[in-house]
């Protein structure tokens, strides 16, 4: 875009001694802007309201956000109007411009609140930069006529007030309640003070609980090894063909295979079956309830 050079660090100094336009003459650069492209004109436009934008950038502040960005991001936003304004329109360029620099000063405040996202719908944005406001004056309002909210009946209010969900509420108040911080900070100033992460539950199982869990699987293997074995070669294949293969193989082509009805290959099944767990019970009394 051929804005891009128009914003630097010195425009913010220079704001302040920029002239003030009237109504004709705002009129006569926008239109040379937007017909003739002519960039003198765009300068001249840009830097005699950027005073607009750096007077809503400070609005900002409370939220953390170095003001030397708030004023390049305000900058942006007013060259974003400048660019997509229509003087046909009829209305100022002043008006026009506000809504963009307060966008692009608001998306900026908000992709750097946290590392979570904050959230980018516009009830969502609207809760973000109003819910404190909201809140504070809901609170003085029931003060005077002598109620004490609780909280769910607060954040109800709120979410009544801004016209997002409860729990649209409940999720912004925990991202306001503080920005992120690092895993890796100690919990004292002591120099050998413990981090943040080393009180995070380990999710993973212990070692001594993985060689437990291996040493039952063993046990079953070798358990239903013994109980294969026990059955005679027909039955072994069925087992095998219709449970210990990643596609199991159907009754019908089996039996077409051993040359047996489907029906009689599915009694074969099922007395491998029975005398398996027969085998099995006889070794462990456990197994029987694993198989039951």
């Amino acid at each position: 875009m051929a804005l891009d050079g128009y914003f630097d660090q010195g425009m913010s100094r220079r704001a302040m001694q920029a002239e003030l336009l009237d109504a004709e003459t705002e009129l006569e650069l926008a239109y040379r802007w937007r017909d003739q492209r002519d960039e003198e004109a765009l300068h001249r436009l840009i830097t005699a309201y950027m005073r607009l934008a750096i007077s809503m950038a400070a609005k900002f502040k409370r939220y953390g956000a170095p003001m030397n960005d708030l004023i390049q991001e305000a900058g942006l936003g007013l060259m974003k109007a400048a660019d997509k304004f229509d003087p046909d329109r009829g209305v100022r360029f002043s008006t026009y411009a506000v809504w963009w620099i307060k966008a692009s000063i608001q998306d900026h405040v908000m992709r750097n609140w946290s590392m979570v996202r904050t959230g980018s719908t516009s009830s969502q944005k609207s809760l973000f930069f109003n819910m404190r406001r909201v809140q504070a004056r809901l609170e003085r309002e029931a003060l005077a006529r002598g109620e004490r909210l609780d909280t769910h009946q607060l954040r109800q209010m709120i979410a009544t007030e801004v016209g997002v969900s409860l729990a649209d509420v409940e999720m912004m108040e925990g991202r306001l309640a503080g920005s992120d911080f690092s895993l890796n900070a100690t919990q004292s100033s002591e120099d050998d003070g413990r981090e943040w992460i080393d009180t995070l539950e380990d999710e993973n199982s212990q070692s001594s609980e993985r060689v437990e869990a291996q040493k039952d699987i063993d046990t079953l293997r070798g358990w239903l090894v013994k109980a294969m074995n026990a059955l005679n070669e027909r039955e072994r294949f069925i087992v095998t063909e219709r449970k210990l293969r990643d596609e199991p193989r159907t009754l019908e082509s089996l039996g077409t295979e051993l040359g047996l009805s489907k029906e009689r290959v599915r009694q074969l099944e099922a007395a491998a079956f029975q005398k398996m767990r027969k085998n099995l019970e006889s070794q462990s009394r456990e197994v029987h309830e694993f198989f039951a």
